[in-house]
């Protein structure tokens, strides 16, 4: 195939703008599928929690052919959380895709994905998505977004950008605003009209850069790499230039190059396509593989430095290895090691103890979305309340900064400003259209816990969205959770008698006929101390009936929490307890008599 026929392009986006079911329109149209194939919606979301959440977390390749020429599309993440994943995959293309859905406009994560795209000099190809929505403003939005190329300094090739309008579930792209098409073949044509070919030599010195990791039961690891320069073929003995600069010898068994969602064998490379490697063992990210006689390795990738720390360590609690698998540290150590292969942005730290590892991410759902994973892959784990990763520069405490974004309906504006004044929130921006929408500069400590308690406070009608904006100066105490915790002084089973006795002390979190243990949280409690309750109290029987004494205790329905929910809530003394089946908070230190105390507690 002729390096001219060769086009790769990346969809970036902020979450929920439509990237991946535009992609399932483009594979359909471009006749990937069979006529008769049942084919799920979104299905470039291959993972189980991707289809639960419908964001999308892991960047994945996809190639469709139209008229002769092939495209290599790269679906990216459009959460800020894994910004590692939008980084590496940049290095794939040779340019980019900006969806922006017609009413939302530019979001945080648009302003991060196209500053990277525009850093590394890609040219964009504007699309104005969900263009069929009521509410939708496209013109609006439009100007919205020469705004944010303005001001992420794009160059005037860069600003000179052709605007699409699509329908993404229908397929459908027009040129023209107004004008609704009948498919999306104009999207194609502009693709091979914008996004250039790949540079290079087909005959030049090999160097093929692995920006992605797969995984098969029968070929093992898989690297998947761009042809940047040479012709790499099956069978050819090649050095593996490693992350630390050394220089490995080793024979490449297979290659595989992409067809839809396929993997298709090949005997050699083309220049500037997307293929698959297999058979280097401890190949991983990053790496380059070159020639023997002239090795020459490409920079490594290099990706923005996490911003959030958790701690994991082994299940101690007196439930532990009742529902996991993997309950011990080298379990826990083995499955981190794993992760870190795949996953360029986390790293993994030894602490003083050999049952606790710290974890550094991007944000705290990137690291819940690691600790579900692992639950659904049967282990066991606590985990710790996040804390923030510092900085000393110039001499001084630095402290990570977010730019949050926050769309709310007007009568709830006060309350928003309200809240994010004790969490160190500066106001940088007020504006509305229909809505109001805020923006702050907030540390990154002072967001945890504040989604759920802004959704509370708000009624549910808050849309946030946060991005990683810089270092700023450390900027003191900000307030925890103002509440206490209730945790059960004993082991037992809840009883309805018990907890009927207790829902005046806060909010229960858990039901009647639920084990428990001591040191083990059932709830908030509506004060600032903390309380131990007995929740496995049964109501004593005697020879006398009062005439109330058989009616059907009720119970306020308990406050579920999920795992994001419950990370948020622990202070620095307590912990998440993680199984398969089970999600429980407790205290560091399970016995009352062995816990340092907040306040005086007194007894239940």
């Amino acid at each position: 195939m002729p390096v001219s026929t060769i086009r790769n392009i990346a969809i970036i986006a902020h979450v929920d703008h439509g990237k991946t079911t535009l992609v399932d329109a483009m594979l359909r149209q471009a006749g990937t599928f069979r006529a008769n194939e049942a084919v799920a919606d979104r299905v470039m979301d291959s993972n189980d929690l991707e289809r639960e959440r419908g964001i999308t977390i892991l960047a994945k390749n996809t190639a469709i052919f139209y008229k002769g020429h092939k495209i290599n599309i790269v679906d990216t993440p459009g959460h800020a959380d894994f910004g590692g994943e939008v980084e590496r995959a940049l290095k794939m293309v040779d340019g980019v895709m900006l969806l922006v859905d017609a009413s939302e406009g530019p979001l945080p994560q648009t302003r991060y994905v196209l500053g990277k795209a525009l850093e590394a000099g890609l040219p964009v190809i504007v699309t104005v998505n969900k263009i069929d929505r009521p509410d939708a403003r496209p013109q609006e939005v439009l100007n919205e977004v020469y705004d944010l190329f303005i001001e992420l300094d794009a160059n005037e090739d860069q600003i000179e950008f052709p605007v699409l309008y699509t329908n993404g579930k229908l397929g459908l792209a027009s040129t023209e605003l107004g004008k609704i098409g009948t498919d999306l073949e104009p999207l194609f044509e502009q693709i091979i009209t914008t996004i250039p070919t790949a540079k290079g030599d087909a005959d030049g010195v090999l160097q093929v850069q692995v920006t992605n990791l797969d995984y098969s039961d029968y070929l093992g690891r898989l690297g998947i790499a761009r042809v940047f320069n040479g012709t790499l073929k099956t069978g050819d003995e090649v050095y593996i230039s490693k992350i630390d600069g050394k220089l490995e010898k080793t024979r490449i068994t297979k290659l595989f190059s992409f067809s839809g969602l396929k993997r298709v064998d090949i005997e050699q490379t083309e220049l500037g396509d997307i293929v698959a490697v297999a058979g280097v063992t401890g190949i991983t990210i990053g790496e380059t593989i070159t020639s023997i006689d002239n090795p020459t390795p490409m920079p490594p990738i290099v990706i923005d430095e996490p911003t959030i720390a958790m701690q994991f360590s082994v299940n101690n609690s007196p439930m532990a290895g009742r529902e996991g698998k993997y309950v011990t540290s080298r379990n826990l150590r083995e499955r981190l090691d794993r992760e870190l292969l795949t996953n360029v942005s986390i790293r993994v730290e030894d602490t003083g103890s050999p049952d606790a590892f710290k974890v550094l991410g991007r944000g705290e759902l990137q690291l819940a979305i690691l600790i579900e994973m692992m639950r659904r892959e049967d282990f066991e784990l606590m985990v710790g309340r996040p804390e923030i990763v510092t900085r000393t520069i110039d001499g001084k405490l630095m402290e990570p900064v977010e730019h949050v974004t926050i769309d709310v309906p007007d009568s709830f504006v006060g309350t928003v400003i309200e809240r994010l004044g004790p969490r160190k929130g500066e106001m940088v921006k007020m504006h509305g259209h229909g809505r109001v929408r805020l923006e702050f500069r907030v540390p990154s400590r002072g967001l945890i816990g504040l989604r759920s308690e802004l959704l509370t406070e708000t009624r549910g009608t808050i849309v946030m969205n946060t991005i990683f904006d810089g270092y700023m100066p450390y900027q003191g105490e900000i307030p925890q959770r103002p509440t206490g915790a209730l945790m059960s002084d004993r082991s037992g089973t809840t009883t309805s008698y018990a907890l009927e006795g207790l829902e005046d002390r806060g909010v229960l979190f858990v039901p009647p006929g639920v084990e428990v243990y001591e040191g083990m949280i059932i709830g908030e409690h509506s004060r600032d101390n903390d309380l131990d309750v007995n929740v496995v109290r049964e109501k004593k029987l005697t020879n006398m009936r009062a005439s109330s004494s058989d009616e059907a205790v009720r119970l306020t329905p308990p406050r579920a929490m999920n795992l994001e929910q419950s990370i948020e809530f622990i202070a620095e003394d307590e912990l998440v307890e993680v199984t398969p089946k089970s999600l429980r908070l407790r205290k560091k230190v399970l016995q009352a008599n062995q816990r340092p105390k907040r306040h005086k507690q007194p007894q239940a």
